[in-house]
């Protein structure tokens, strides 16, 4: 896998928390468009803090099985924290690199959110997901294309931190853009007739209208470190997104989100 750019342990799953709780109802909609039902066993890649992991523990009750595997064995801590919490059992996480899936194919559904897009070979990585799915399984990916954030009005502040961060991504190896390159890729995985959509959050009040000055905090170090910007440059354009996230009468949007899946033959 690329360098993960973006800061993980609590404070990165508490960051997935808000993009999880403001794409569940569009992830949901996929994933039952996707055939996700009780009784299911169920991959999820690069599952983060688990949260979507959870969900669909909820969506294939207990006669069904998650398994979520991550590389941050902080975050997965975490969320075997919220399972137990829950009283979800059937339900297991394991720390693995997402490129190193071992997995026979044996799941009914194979899922990725924000995955590929940090990864240098993404196509090696959802080649694997098609292997761990039994055939006729579904191979389920959301993900993103970063450039498409927009504001109103057009926030300078915003606008600067989406390519500051897109230079981080390219800079780390990955493709900040790998939404619309998502139909081609499971082609060249020997998938065929994807289903596609795409959806575009936006927000005028709440703390998902915060993502882009939570992210810019939570990829601070890799930005100073990889020398693209100061720390005062940082603080500067933290405050600048800040003032223009609290305005009540300013729009934010999240990336554009390009969501596929296909049945493995």
């Amino acid at each position: 896998m690329t360098k993960y750019v973006i800061r993980g342990g609590e404070e990165g799953k508490a960051r997935l928390r808000i993009i999880s709780d403001a794409l569940w109802p569009a992830s949901r909609s996929l994933l039952e468009g996707a055939g996700i039902q009780s009784g299911m066993a169920c991959l999820d890649v690069g599952c983060g803090g688990g949260h979507v992991t959870l969900a669909m523990a909820r969506l294939v009750g207990p006669s069904g099985m998650v398994t979520g595997v991550d590389m941050d064995r902080v975050k997965l801590g975490l969320a075997q924290q919220d399972a137990e919490r829950e009283n979800i059992a059937h339900v297991s996480f394991r720390q693995l690199d997402a490129n190193q899936l071992d997995y026979g194919g044996g799941y009914d559904l194979v899922y990725a959110r924000f995955l590929l897009t940090h990864l240098s070979d993404p196509l090696s990585t959802l080649q694997g997901m098609v292997n761990a799915a039994k055939p006729g399984g579904v191979i389920v990916v959301e993900d993103l294309d970063h450039a498409a954030i927009f504001s109103y009005p057009v926030c300078p502040a915003i606008a600067q931190f989406s390519r500051l961060y897109d230079r981080l991504a390219r800079l780390s190896g990955g493709d900040p853009e790998i939404g619309p390159k998502l139909p081609a890729l499971f082609h060249q995985a020997g998938l065929r007739d994807p289903q596609f959509s795409h959806i575009q959050p936006a927000f005028m009040q709440g703390e998902a209208k915060k993502i882009h000055e939570i992210t810019l905090e939570n990829v601070a170090p890799a930005v100073i470190d990889a020398a693209l910007a100061s720390e005062a440059e940082i603080e500067a354009l933290y405050s600048d997104l800040s003032e223009f996230s609290q305005d009540s009468q300013t729009i934010v949007s999240f990336p554009r989100i390009f969501q596929i899946w296909a049945r493995r033959p």
